[in-house]
């Protein structure tokens, strides 16, 4: 029996992609597929092309992030191209983006306020909110997948990598996945849940800003998970001291243990900490960085898109065809969004906390708690 092909009616069959694409530098590579800087031969546009062998295909995953991925259209959503295809490979042409991972940008700042949070979640908002109206939860928001669309000061932030997210047409949903840290009390109940997963996790990337340490962490998978199931956090006195009581108010609303009662993306818009002047200006860069620094690596693990190799290549580019009179090459990004590395987040000892993403059969939460490997990086939970 041959394989099962991807459907996908707007998918182009090439017989060589390099006669479509020049490949420039090699950005980032997994197991099942390699990212590559490439130049639309046609156009001169620059992209990230994610290239996957077919023969190590889960066809499902990938169907379903490509339909995902082609249904919506946003400013602050790395968005799919193009899709190809081959006798051998997938190929996924995303917009490309460059400014790097949002604590990065943190800690090479000067100054750093609540209002610099406030700015960076109102556009997380706004984009998940997007989501949430077509159908579509994230399932796995996390600061490394908040990323700056270039690296100037002003750049837009991005959501990446949709490896894990679901068209939730229906409203519910009972997979659980995502990353320890910053998933829901629902879904670690193995109970039914919704897009308020989502908001759930940007109640805690919003604490993360503001302290540069998570809400709930245990070395212990059995503590931390029971921490996050009893929303069991606190406001830690020095760290929280200089912080607005608005702010603290916008994420006792996010990180709501009741789904029914926690804030939506049109609420959380709507709170005066986002909408509003509450937040404060003062500069928070040196408590955040320090705690930041502590609990978060800096550039740990090999991320998929290498910002540097994009930008040293694009310089190198601009010197080889100096014209002052000839407008700058377009560049658009490409694909972030298979199951990438391990988050950044540390225990004490320096060890990389782990992914959820897929176990067989779970009996109950105390078997799911028992059968953690705390070894083990990645770990995928299937009611």
């Amino acid at each position: 029996m041959g394989r099962k092909e991807i459907d996908c009616s707007w998918k182009k069959i090439t017989n060589n992609i390099k006669d479509i694409f020049d490949f420039k530098e090699v950005l980032g590579s997994g197991s099942f597929s390699e990212v590559y800087l490439v130049r639309e031969r046609k156009t001169g546009n620059f992209y990230a092309l994610k290239c996957v062998k077919k023969k190590q295909l889960h066809h499902s995953n990938l169907e379903n992030e490509i339909k995902v991925l082609k249904r919506i259209k946003h400013d602050n959503v790395v968005g799919l191209e193009d899709f190809y295809e081959t006798r051998t490979h997938y190929y996924l042409v995303m917009e490309l983006v460059s400014g790097g991972e949002l604590f990065d940008r943190i800690l090479d700042r000067g100054v750093y306020t609540e209002k610099d949070a406030s700015c960076v979640i109102k556009q997380v908002l706004e984009a998940v909110s997007y989501l949430h109206q077509n159908s579509i939860v994230h399932r796995d928001l996390k600061p490394e997948n908040l990323l700056y669309y270039s690296p100037e000061e002003n750049a837009k932030i991005m959501i990446s990598d949709f490896g894990l997210s679901k068209m939730a047409d229906h409203g519910v949903m009972s997979t659980a996945c995502g990353t320890p840290g910053y998933v829901a009390p629902e879904v670690l109940g193995q109970k039914p849940y919704s897009k308020a997963v989502d908001c759930w996790s940007i109640g805690v990337i919003t604490y993360i800003l503001l302290s540069g340490y998570p809400p709930f962490y245990e070395e212990n998978e059995t503590r931390l998970f029971s921490k996050i199931m009893k929303a069991e956090y606190a406001f830690h006195s020095p760290y929280w001291d200089e912080i607005s009581e608005s702010a603290k108010d916008f994420i006792r609303h996010m990180l709501e243990k009741n789904p029914n009662k926690r804030f939506t993306t049109e609420q959380a818009l709507s709170h005066p900490w986002i909408s509003g002047d509450t937040a404060h200006n003062d500069n928070i860069i040196h408590s955040v960085c320090e705690q930041m620094q502590k609990n978060f690596a800096r550039s740990k693990w090999k991320r998929v898109i290498n910002v540097t190799v994009v930008v040293s290549h694009m310089r190198r580019l601009q010197l080889a065809h100096a014209d002052p009179l000839a407008p700058a090459p377009l560049i658009q990004v490409l694909d972030v969004s298979s199951p990438g590395p391990p988050p950044n987040e540390l225990d004490t000892n320096g060890n990389p906390s782990q992914r959820i993403c897929s176990l067989d059969s779970i009996d109950s939460l105390d078997l799911l708690f028992n059968s953690l490997d705390s070894v083990s990086r990645f770990i995928t939970l299937i009611q």
